[in-house]
């Protein structure tokens, strides 16, 4: 279930205060209010009702999402670039380095 926001979480408590406000009796307590019957379902358990409240609920936190900028997603994918060269020719030396010291080393070569 998406969060709610805080216009609807306001409104909810202004709702709530107002049925409190409004079901005060004359000696001061509250009434409770009536409790209403589940509605009534055909044939029990309803089928397909999971995928909606899922593709709902994708899309509700999908909005909440802080797309990035272009030039974000530019600067990340730049990152990224230069992060793959710098490790690719840290491993390209290494591997270099390692293969003589194993040949002359370990392979007496």
């Amino acid at each position: 279930m998406a969060r709610q926001t805080r216009a609807e979480r306001r409104a909810r408590r202004e709702a709530r205060e107002r049925s409190i406000a409004g079901n005060s009796r004359a000696d001061g307590q509250a009434a409770r209010p009536a409790l209403q019957p589940a509605p009534a379902q055909a044939g029990g358990v309803r089928h397909g009702t999971w995928v909606g409240n899922f593709i709902r609920e994708s899309v509700g936190e999908l909005r909440k999402v802080e797309w990035p900028s272009q030039n974000h997603l530019i600067q990340g994918t730049v990152v990224v670039i230069v992060a793959c060269a710098v490790m690719g020719t840290y491993l390209y030396f290494a591997d270099l380095i390692f293969n003589k010291l194993v040949s002359k080393i370990l392979l007496g070569q």
